[in-house]
């Protein structure tokens, strides 16, 4: 008798776009599993590759404004992933940055959780959490940090309901050990790169694409480049929008929200990707290097990961690295970057981003997942001997 799947992820709403969903849609395209998250607007939109799917949800399905996330109901997302009953499977495989992994399973059943980051607002984001939240001073602050303070106990004991941890990157890999003291499976997020227009002849400027929110440090580029007067185009939305354009000087443009297609002539034309972020992972840079564009980042996370900085790595780079968030140390890495920017070869970036396409992804993840359940049938076979 074929195994039963059931497939775990936090959220389903048209905003909900990034590497996460990316992940999701593929180990659909593989496995024939029923589908489960804490709430779903997606299989109601005609839009969306889960049009008509039959999904199961939590009680927060119904709760006021749930399409625009349930991150405002934090202190009853454990509780409400814990509902799901999901007995009559036996492989459950989570898709988790927040609570996925948390579903309640049986010694029968093998879980596996691909982790793209362990709950960020409740361990590396808690003071920037903090700071930003109306909930982070006075009584409120202190009843804020209680129930971070139980996320966090919360999130350490719900780890102990995962059999096998797959990570994004090494860098996540570190996070889930220091975080669970969990050993992970590196295995990296499908990018479609053959999607990815090719262009070798750049135009005269830089390219972010971004949400526009606090850690994505898109405002540390605009300062930069205010000082640097070089043409930079801004492509996202969020809500540091309208600041950013107040800051931004007229060698600038923030175009908001775009369509794929056009965030991807972009991104084919740039002269060079820019972002200061610390990602797990970042699918945007292995996209731009797909599309033959070097990359300007913030040496630190994933990056290190996907990016070659051609000033260790001469004809094989990628990219070229600043080791600081700061203002003055991305000026200083841009100026470099015309030193060299004749010398990358946009045919070996694309190659070098194949390394992280949608065909390696499921290699690497379907292999994994039937080497987890063969480990489990053997300890179940040698137990009845015992």
């Amino acid at each position: 008798m074929p195994l039963k799947y059931a497939l775990v992820h936090e959220w389903l709403t048209p905003k909900a776009t990034g590497g996460s969903e990316l992940v999701v849609r593929e180990i659909l395209n593989h496995i024939n599993a029923d589908l489960f998250a804490l709430i779903d607007f997606e299989s109601s939109n005609p839009e969306s590759y889960l049009y008509q799917r039959q999904i199961g949800t939590t009680f927060l399905q119904s709760f006021p404004l749930a399409r625009n996330g349930v991150q405002k109901y934090l202190p009853l997302l454990p509780l409400a992933i814990e509902q799901l009953d999901l007995r009559q499977y036996d492989v459950i495989l989570s898709s988790s940055h927040a609570v996925a992994k948390g579903v309640i399973t049986s010694p029968e059943q093998l879980h596996i959780c691909y982790c793209h980051s362990p709950m960020r607002y409740a361990w590396d984001l808690t003071f920037d959490y903090l700071q930003q939240s109306k909930l982070g001073s006075g009584l409120a602050g202190w009843m804020t940090r209680y129930l971070l303070h139980r996320l966090r106990q919360w999130d350490v004991l719900s780890a102990n309901r995962v059999d096998y941890f797959i990570a994004n990157s090494q860098h996540t890999a570190r996070r889930i050990w220091r975080c669970y003291r969990r050993q992970a499976e590196v295995i990296y997020p499908p990018v479609n790169v053959d999607a990815m227009p090719f262009v070798k002849e750049k135009e005269d400027f830089y390219l972010i694409v971004s949400r526009l929110v606090s850690y994505k440090q898109v405002s540390l580029i605009i300062q930069a480049f205010n000082q640097l007067q070089k043409q930079l185009v801004v492509i996202g939305t969020g809500p540091q929008m309208e600041y950013l354009r107040k800051i931004a000087n007229s060698n600038i443009k923030i175009l908001g929200w775009q369509p794929d297609d056009v965030v991807k002539e972009y991104m084919a034309k740039a002269k060079a990707f820019v972002y200061a972020a610390c990602e797990d992972f970042g699918i945007a840079l292995v996209e731009a290097q797909a599309c033959g564009t070097p990359v300007i980042a913030y040496g630190a996370g994933g990056a290190l990961e996907t990016v070659r900085d051609i000033r260790l790595c001469g004809d094989t780079g990628t990219g070229i690295f600043f080791k600081a968030q700061t203002e003055a140390a991305l000026v200083e890495t841009v100026e470099k970057f015309a030193m060299y920017e004749n010398a990358f070869n946009p045919e070996y970036l694309r190659s070098h981003a194949t390394h992280f396409s949608t065909v390696a992804f499921a290699q690497r993840y379907l292999n994994f997942v039937e080497q987890c359940s063969k480990q489990k049938q053997s300890l179940e076979s040698n137990s009845k001997f015992l």
